[in-house]
């Protein structure tokens, strides 16, 4: 097989592949169910809800969507209550309204099946961005970035989130859309294009506001330190007018700072409960790796690559190539709030769901990692990627056969083998627990002092003439 060009036709070709790939793969679980009781369940009801009533009354209020049982057609029982009764008898639901303002015209004319079609092919969209800001900002190889890029993209959770009605995926779009600004140029369009994706988040969910804070702080510092106080300034003041027309627009149309206080479970008891209203910080550390490992909640009981990110992003760090601050502080920030904001890890809805947002740039900084160090690791990887594409596999065809749904899958431990006995289960935390919690703390130390080690092995080699990877393509552009 001939080189490809990571510039050219060859990229364009890959993106396209990769992009039809994930789309499909996303596509394929809008057959399975959320619930027994629908194809929709939890908060995806209120999102369809109010992207029916945008689409044909132009407004957020869902009471007439809600007296009317539109639900029925994607949900055979009574959803859960979600909305406060407001004065005049308005009932809105309380999420932020991008995401059902971007499916109001498929959602009114071809129904839920449409909207979450229109989710998956974003999902196609998000994976061939993913590709590209791997190759060309980053430098990792064509040859391993597009099988990368379209395996992470085809199995949980990037693929299951494709198509569920949550803000998650379109929020990794604008995610990754503004680190692909910020490791660029960074002038005029790129500053506009970084300012669109910034603001945008938080209008997808306040809950993605520390990642949107995170990605500004990097273009902020880049401008600053290369003595751009002009644009600095310009983005400095968009930013804050928007964040201002987010705060006035809330006071006036849910009557709080965010769309959390018409939830009937906050009324009377403050919209910041939606982090919890006795907030246990200390035991929300165990998060911290939980995220990664716990049994049944845990990215790697359903798609072992993602273990990677630990070693991956502790050789980002010690090497910092160009453009490293504008994947590691939004992913940083991603996971930090995942684990002290979230309310639960274990929610009812597939695992994963408060990082999805950063998962596209922990990607790209496994994909960077692994273009650098031994070809071994690469096999390696490869092999643990596979394996969770087969539990994504797996996972459909119990799912059109109607032996699980969405949302009760993660408890079906039997879906991800052998997976469950390696890991803890943090909802237990029996004595076995504990101990594999402790050994996969262990093992995640020391995979991170490895990871580092490498990266200065890796540095020297370059400082001494030896051969160690393609430069990254970001440091034509960006310091």
């Amino acid at each position: 097989m001939g080189r490809v060009s990571a510039g050219g036709r060859g990229l364009r070709l890959a993106m396209a592949v990769v992009g039809l790939l994930a789309a499909a793969a996303a596509g394929l679980g809008i057959g399975v169910r959320s619930t027994y009781a629908g194809h929709a369940a939890v908060d995806e009801p209120q999102y369809l809800l109010t992207a029916l009533s945008l689409g044909e009354d132009r407004s957020l209020d869902i009471s007439d969507e809600l007296a009317d049982r539109r639900w029925r057609p994607f949900y055979q029982a009574d959803p859960p209550v979600q909305t406060a009764l407001l004065p005049g008898g308005r009932q809105l639901s309380p999420h932020d309204p991008l995401l059902p303002a971007l499916l109001a015209v498929p959602m009114t004319v071809g129904g839920w099946a449409a909207a979450k079609a229109t989710l998956a092919a974003a999902g196609g969209l998000l994976a061939a961005l993913t590709l590209w800001l791997a190759v060309r900002r980053f430098g990792v190889p064509l040859r391993l970035a597009a099988p990368g890029v379209a395996v992470a993209a085809c199995s949980a959770p990037l693929a299951v989130y494709g198509q569920q009605v949550y803000p998650e995926l379109p929020a990794a779009l604008a995610a990754t859309a503004a680190v692909a600004a910020l490791t660029g140029p960074l002038r005029r369009a790129g500053l506009a294009a970084l300012a669109a994706a910034v603001v945008v988040l938080p209008w997808l969910s306040v809950k993605y506001v520390p990642v949107a804070a995170a990605l500004a702080a990097v273009a902020l510092a880049r401008l600053w330190r290369r003595g751009d106080g002009r644009p600095a300034l310009a983005l400095t003041g968009v930013l804050a007018a928007a964040g201002a027309g987010y705060l006035g627009l809330h006071r006036i149309v849910w009557g709080g700072w965010t769309a959390y206080a018409t939830g009937d479970e906050f009324a009377g008891r403050g919209e910041f409960g939606a982090v919890g209203f006795h907030p246990d910080y200390l035991g929300r550390s165990i998060r911290l790796l939980g995220l990664l490992v716990d049994r049944d909640f845990g990215l790697a009981a359903w798609q072992p690559a993602w273990l990677l990110v630990l070693p991956a992003l502790a050789a980002l760090l010690r090497a910092r190539p160009p453009g490293w601050a504008a994947l590691a502080f939004p992913l940083a920030a991603g996971w930090l709030g995942a684990t002290y904001l979230a309310v639960t890890m274990h929610g009812f809805w597939w695992p994963g769901r408060q990082v999805v947002l950063v998962l596209p740039l922990a990607l790209v900084t496994i994909l960077h990692w692994l273009s650098r160090i031994h070809r071994v690791w690469t096999a390696v990887a490869a092999a643990m990627a596979l394996a969770g594409l087969a539990y994504y596999v797996l996972l459909l065809r119990h799912g059109w056969a109607a032996d699980t749904v969405w949302v009760l899958a993660p408890d079906r431990t039997d879906l991800h083998p052998p997976m469950p006995s390696l890991l803890p289960d943090d909802r237990d935390l029996s004595t076995v627990d504990r101990v594999k919690l402790g050994v996969w703390a262990a093992v995640s130390v020391a995979a991170v002092a490895a990871a580092g080690a490498v990266g200065v092995s890796a540095r020297r080699g370059r400082s001494t003439g030896r051969r160690a990877g393609p430069a990254p393509a970001a440091s034509r552009t960006s310091r």
